[in-house]
């Protein structure tokens, strides 16, 4: 998440102290990313030194001391908003990891692994329906977010689901793979590594 772009969009829409920053990006936010003060003041500083914002000029530690953005900022807030995150190579995420970890841990029960997690992220989008039924009626921000993780839970759910069907089907030799999960058998091959990243560089 861009904390500098965040904070530009709200000078966007006018002068702004740092305290004020703060509770507006928690309230556009739905609540959901507490932000530190001192993180606030220290991108702040940050913007005013790229020249992407500038202050009224009181004492640097003022909680009254007031940011606008400049024509620069501006223009480097509308190129952030239309530019599409980097998603060209796989993040390196930590569940999909101990999946893979646990396929060559003898005598562990992969699928139990799976199942294990899956309850997890069931109860997790249990408690984000609730908060968006009880919470999320007259607040669109919120509502987005809850949104957002449910669909990404849900995915992650579904990953689970067919990464369970696969192992599955792979042990019991009705899929072509080169090294079955399963204890004993020399290591396989590395996998050839994904090619790099060729995305436009910012």
């Amino acid at each position: 998440m861009s904390i500098r772009h965040a904070l530009l969009a709200l000078l966007s829409e006018g002068p702004k102290y740092g305290l004020q920053l703060r509770e507006e990006f928690e309230a556009r936010t739905g609540e959901v990313w507490p932000l530190n003060v001192g993180q606030v003041y220290t991108t702040l500083q940050r913007l005013e030194r790229d020249g992407l914002a500038e202050s009224d000029g009181t004492d640097v530690d003022s909680p009254q001391k007031g940011f606008r953005i400049t024509a620069a900022g501006a223009e480097e807030l509308g190129a952030w908003l239309r530019t599409p995150p980097d998603l060209t190579s796989p993040p390196r995420d930590e569940l999909v990891i101990k999946v893979l970890v646990a396929l060559r841990v003898p005598g562990t029960d992969i699928s139990e692994v799976i199942q294990a997690h899956r309850r997890y992220l069931v109860g997790l989008m249990q408690e984000w329906t609730r908060v968006k039924e009880h919470e999320g009626e007259h607040d669109l921000s919120l509502s987005l977010v809850v949104d957002a993780e449910l669909f990404r839970l849900d995915s992650v759910v579904r990953w689970l689901d067919a990464a369970d069907g696969r192992i599955r089907r792979a042990a019991a030799g009705e899929l072509d793979v080169p090294n079955p999960p399963g204890p004993a058998g020399p290591a396989s091959a590395p996998p050839p590594r994904l090619r790099r990243r060729t995305g436009v560089r910012r």
